[in-house]
């Protein structure tokens, strides 16, 4: 089943940092955003993932393209270029589809344009700041137990001016 990410915001409330990278590669921990949601959905079972891209889309394109050389010790024969990679990190079996949906698609027009490369009738779609703990297997399961065509998940930000209780 393949899990489909929105990465092609503009990212305005994070404007100091999306102005020079797109919103999934703000760092937390010293990752990106998109690697965590990726792991989570790894962790579940779910390693086949296609990125919507729009804004700054390249910079995801290039740490993709280049993340076993920086995530792996390796070796280079010199004149050759050869490269042998001694891998460290535990993202083996990732399969990654990197999509340029434009600068300016809304949602729907970024999940249609890679209608190509979803196969199947289920799919998984977050956005490029999703990061949950939810169980992802559950929720799979509860949407089956349900027969719809569409399940959403949310939360209640807290206000960032708190909240008053009247009793």
């Amino acid at each position: 089943m393949k899990v489909v990410i929105l990465c092609g915001g503009l990212g305005t409330r994070l404007r100091e940092e999306t102005e020079i990278k797109p919103k999934p590669m703000v760092e937390i921990g010293g990752m990106p955003i998109l690697w965590h949601i990726m792991k989570t959905y790894a962790y579940h079972g779910f390693k086949e993932f296609i990125l919507c891209l729009g804004y700054k889309g390249e910079i995801i394109k290039e740490y993709l393209y280049h993340y076993e050389i920086f995530s792996n010790d390796f070796t280079i024969e010199l004149g050759t270029k050869k490269i042998d990679i001694h891998p460290r990190h535990s993202e083996h079996g990732w399969k990654i589809t990197l999509v340029d949906t434009g600068l300016n698609t809304m949602t729907g027009g970024r999940v249609k344009r890679v209608e190509k490369y979803i196969d199947g009738d289920i799919f998984m779609l977050t956005y490029g700041d999703g990061v949950t703990d939810l169980n992802i297997k559950e929720l799979l399961d509860f949407h089956k137990s349900h027969g719809k065509i569409g399940t959403v998940t949310g939360v209640f930000p807290p206000s960032r001016y708190g909240e008053l209780l009247i009793h």
